[in-house]
C-alpha cells in the first residue's frame, strides 16, 4: 500500500450537494480530472469547472430512467483495480480503464422519502443502487482510493491534498470504515421498510443502524464510556445548559414518554429521578401542576428531570428554577421562560416540538443477543373497566384511577401509585414485593406530611393503582391503611376473590383493567 496517493481523477455523484462545488474546485486546482453524473455535473459546470459526464467517460449512455449509469467496468474497474499488481494494471490498460483516486458520493434520500409518506412506487425509486455500489468498491480498494460520503470530511481531505499532495492511508482507512457504515445503515433502513410493508413485526434478521450524535463524558458511572446514537426521529433541541450525560438522556426519555400520555389541553408536569417518576400532576394551570407534582416527593425531586406537556411559561420556569433541576423538557418555551432559565447557566433546557408516543420497536441488549418488543402503547379504555366490588367508584375516583394507572405504566415494577385530584401523592417503585412498593409509597407520603406539618398523609381519600395484580390481599391492606378509597389494578390473580372480598370489607371501590403494565 502506498501511503500518500495523489488525486489525478475524481468522480462526483451526489444528491446532497453541500460543499461539493468547493471540494471539486480545490481538487481541480491540483490538476485532477473531474468526472460526474447528472445534476452534480451540471452544478460543477455552472461553477465554471471542466467536468466529464459519466456517460462520456464510459462510452455508454444512461439508460432505464437513470437506473443504469455508473454500473460499468470503466467506473468500477477504475475504483477496484489494484495499482500494486502488474496484472491488474495491464488489464486496466488493455480495456482503457483509467484509475479513479477519489469519489464523492452520497445517496438518494430513502429515509426522508419514507418519512414524507410517499407511496410504494416512489419509495422504491429512492433505493440507490449505483451509489452504494461505487462506495463499496472504493472502500474495498482504500489502499488507493479515498471515498467521501460525508461533507464533514471534505476539509480533512482537502487539507491533506494541500499539505501532502494526496490522501494518506490512515485517512483512507477511516473513510472506508465510515463508507461501509453508511451503506450498512442505508440497507438497514430499506430492510426495515420492506419488513413493514410485508406486515412483519419481527423479521428473520433485525438490522439496527444509528448515527453518532454525541460522545458522552461517561456512561452511568465514570469508569464506563458512553455515547448517544440517533436511530431516527427528531431528538430534542438543547437550548441551553451544560452537556447532557448518559443518565440525563435516559431520564429525559422516561420523562418525555410519560408527559406524552397527557392531552396538551390540560397542563401536566412530570418529575423523574433515576428513570422513575417521583411526582406527576395535572392542573388548571401549568404552575399549579408543577406545585402539585413537586409536593408528591420534594426530596427526590432535587436534581431531577422535569417534563411538561405544553409550552413552558415564565411563572412555571421561575418556580422550577428555585430548586436544583438537571433538565427541563417541554414542547416549547416562551420568551419569559427562556430569559428566566438563562440565568441558570448549567440547567439544560430541551425543546421537543409536539410530544408523540414512541413508535417502532424497543431494544435492550442482553448477553448474547437483543430483547426486542413493541413499545407499551396500551391506553386505558374507560369502557373496558370492570368494577368488581359492591361499591361503585365516584366520577372523581374514576378520573383519579385512570390518572394513577397511566402513571403506573411508567414506574418500574413492582409499582404502586396513590393519586388524588389529578396528582400523585405517593409513589412506590421497583420493589421485589408489591407489599413493599405500597409501604414505600405510603411512607413517602407520611414523610412529606410530617415535614409540612400536616395532620396526616395526602393518601387519605386518594385512589391507588397497581401495575399488576395483587397476588394476596396483604398489599390491599396497606392501601386501606393509607386511607385509599378506590383501587385500580389489572386483575387476573388466582386469589382475585380474596382481594375483592378484602376490598368489600374495607368499603373500597375496585376496578379491573385486564391490562398489565410491567416495566423492568
Amino acid at each position: 500500500m502506498s501511503d500518500v496517493v495523489p488525486v489525478t481523477r475524481a468522480l462526483f455523484s451526489t444528491h446532497d450537494k453541500t460543499g461539493v462545488v468547493a471540494l471539486a474546485q480545490a481538487i481541480a486546482a491540483h490538476g485532477a480530472q473531474l468526472i460526474s453524473t447528472g445534476g452534480t455535473a451540471r452544478a460543477l459546470a455552472d461553477a465554471g469547472l471542466a467536468v466529464t459526464e459519466v456517460a462520456e467517460h464510459t462510452g455508454s449512455p444512461e439508460m432505464l430512467d437513470g437506473r443504469v449509469k455508473t454500473l460499468h467496468p470503466r467506473v468500477h474497474g477504475g475504483l477496484l483495480g489494484r495499482r500494486d499488481l502488474a496484472e491488474h494494471v495491464a488489464q486496466m490498460q488493455a480495456h482503457d480503464i483509467a484509475p479513479i483516486d477519489l469519489i464523492c458520493v452520497n445517496l438518494y434520500p430513502f429515509e426522508a422519502t419514507v418519512a414524507s409518506g410517499a407511496g410504494y412506487d416512489d419509495v422504491i425509486e429512492q433505493i440507490d443502487i449505483g451509489g452504494p455500489a461505487m462506495i463499496r468498491s472504493a472502500a474495498k480498494n482504500h489502499a488507493s482510493v479515498a471515498v467521501l460520503v460525508d461533507p464533514a470530511d471534505y476539509p480533512v481531505v482537502l487539507a491533506e491534498i494541500a499539505e501532502k499532495g494526496g490522501t494518506t492511508l490512515a485517512t483512507r482507512r477511516r473513510l472506508a470504515a465510515k463508507a461501509y457504515a453508511t451503506t450498512g445503515a442505508y440497507d438497514a433502513a430499506i430492510s426495515t421498510w420492506f419488513a413493514g410493508q410485508q406486515g412483519t413485526r419481527f423479521p428473520d434478521r433485525l438490522v439496527i443502524a444509528g448515527r453518532l450524535e454525541q460522545t458522552l463524558r461517561y456512561g452511568e458511572n465514570p469508569h464506563q464510556a458512553g455515547a448517544f446514537y440517533r436511530t431516527g426521529g427528531r431528538p430534542p433541541v438543547q437550548v441551553q445548559g451544560k452537556e447532557l450525560s448518559y443518565n440525563n438522556l435516559n431520564d429525559a426519555d422516561a420523562a418525555i414518554a410519560l408527559a406524552a400520555e397527557f392531552d396538551p389541553a390540560v397542563p401536566a408536569v412530570v418529575i423523574v429521578k433515576h428513570a422513575n417518576p417521583c411526582g406527576v400532576a395535572t392542573g388548571p394551570s401549568q404552575y399549579q401542576a408543577w406545585v402539585e407534582a413537586l409536593a408528591c416527593d420534594p426530596v427526590s425531586a432535587f436534581g431531577g428531570i422535569v417534563a411538561l406537556n405544553r409550552k413552558l411559561d415564565g411563572a412555571t420556569a421561575a418556580a422550577i428554577a428555585e430548586i436544583f433541576t438537571e433538565v427541563i423538557i417541554a414542547p416549547d418555551a416562551d420568551a419569559e421562560a427562556k430569559a428566566v432559565l438563562a440565568r441558570k447557566k448549567n440547567l439544560r433546557l430541551l425543546l421537543t416540538g409536539p410530544l408523540a408516543e414512541q413508535k417502532g420497536l424497543t431494544v435492550r441488549s442482553i448477553g448474547g443477543g437483543l430483547l426486542v418488543q413493541e413499545p407499551d402503547l396500551g391506553v386505558l379504555d374507560p369502557a373496558e373497566l370492570r368494577v368488581v366490588t359492591k361499591r361503585q367508584p365516584s366520577e372523581q375516583e374514576l378520573a383519579d384511577m385512570r390518572f394513577a394507572f397511566t402513571v403506573a405504566k411508567h414506574v418500574k415494577s413492582n409499582a404502586i401509585i396513590f393519586a388524588r385530584n389529578g396528582a400523585s401523592v405517593g409513589i412506590g417503585a421497583g420493589q421485589m414485593s408489591r407489599v413493599d412498593a405500597a409501604r414505600i409509597a405510603l411512607r413517602k407520603a407520611q414523610d412529606v406530611a410530617r415535614v409540612a406539618g400536616e395532620a396526616g398523609p395526602r393518601t387519605q381519600g386518594s385512589v391507588a393503582a397497581s401495575d399488576a395484580f395483587f397476588p394476596f390481599a396483604d398489599g390491599l391492606d396497606v392501601l386501606v391503611e393509607a386511607g385509599a378509597t378506590a383501587v385500580i389494578q389489572p386483575g387476573g390473580s388466582i386469589r382475585d376473590n380474596e382481594v375483592i372480598e378484602a376490598a368489600d370489607k374495607a368499603g373500597l371501590a375496585m376496578a379491573f383493567t385486564g391490562v398489565r403494565h410491567f416495566r423492568h
